[in-house]
């Protein structure tokens, strides 16, 4: 000691050297958001970000007829999520039009959201428990049931029928854990995204499509050689995913989904893509 207060300039480094580690120390506080986009922080700001940008930024499906389909000629993605887009964008930003569609598919979703490319999933997703620890959801906004997609001519009639059979399905659905679980003798099949898995059914790579029985009507209204059948054999609650822990935007999305009931639009929206009010 006695060494260094002969020499103060070697003290006054040790000084401030010493102050540099500890403002180190105090900057990786808890404020800072984690690198997967979940943190509190970051998922608070979702709706002060959505203003600054001057659009919603909406993960939707490209591949599903009534909820969110890409026209191949014009490029416009049209359906009764996208409809649900633009009223939350008109709220949030006051013009339905200040909204960015993102394709996602059931895979890529969950990661697409956590990673802020962007700010909501509305994409026929299922409420699940699972899920939960990843995502928050809205409030259900609306109820479906997985069934079967089958040829008119086939023979088969339900989950009993599938044993030994090549059922196709969508990977990171809830539908292929589902009927792994209802009909483990069969085998299944997983695509990309609901259109390779049509696609898939049409060309025999399969003798049953399963999803949620709204999806599936809208690939029978493309052709009509196919049939549901089954009936529904699980409840299919779809919710609106948020970033985990930002409480303020799913209260926000509530409240649209809130005033669209309360108003008659969702009905008006639900006869426009589903073909009737809802019961």
């Amino acid at each position: 000691m006695k060494n260094m207060m002969k020499h103060p300039s070697i003290t006054l480094m040790l000084v401030l050297m010493l102050s540099l580690v500890l403002s180190g120390c105090n900057s990786t506080g808890t404020n800072t958001p984690s690198a997967s986009g979940g943190g509190d922080a970051e998922a608070q700001g979702t709706i002060e970000r959505i203003k600054e940008r001057g659009k919603l930024i909406a993960g939707v499906k490209y591949d599903t007829k009534l909820f969110g389909l890409k026209d191949p000629a014009s490029g416009d993605v049209e359906g009764f999520d996208i409809d649900i887009a633009k009223a939350l964008a008109k709220q949030i930003l006051g013009d339905e039009t200040k909204v960015e569609l993102k394709e996602v598919t059931s895979k890529t979703r969950i990661p697409m959201l956590q990673n802020g490319d962007i700010d909501i999933i509305i994409a026929t997703m299922t409420i699940t428990d699972e899920r939960k620890e990843q995502v928050d959801f809205s409030d259900v906004y609306f109820e479906a049931g997985q069934s079967l997609l089958v040829k008119n001519d086939s023979a088969i009639a339900g989950l009993e029928s599938l044993d030994g059979v090549k059922v196709l399905a969508v990977k990171g659905s809830t539908s292929a854990q589902n009927i792994r679980e209802k009909a483990p003798k069969a085998d299944v099949l997983e695509f990309d995204n609901y259109q390779d898995a049509f696609t898939a059914l049409k060309a025999g790579k399969g003798e049953a499509l399963t999803t949620d029985n709204i999806i599936l009507i809208g690939m029978q209204q493309t052709d009509n050689n196919y049939k549901l059948v089954g009936g529904n054999f699980t409840s299919e609650p779809y919710g609106m995913a948020i970033r985990k822990g930002d409480t303020a935007f799913v209260e926000e999305v509530n409240k649209m989904l809130k005033a669209l009931k309360d108003s008659g639009e969702y009905d008006t929206l639900h006869e426009k893509w589903l073909g009737s009010k809802p019961e």
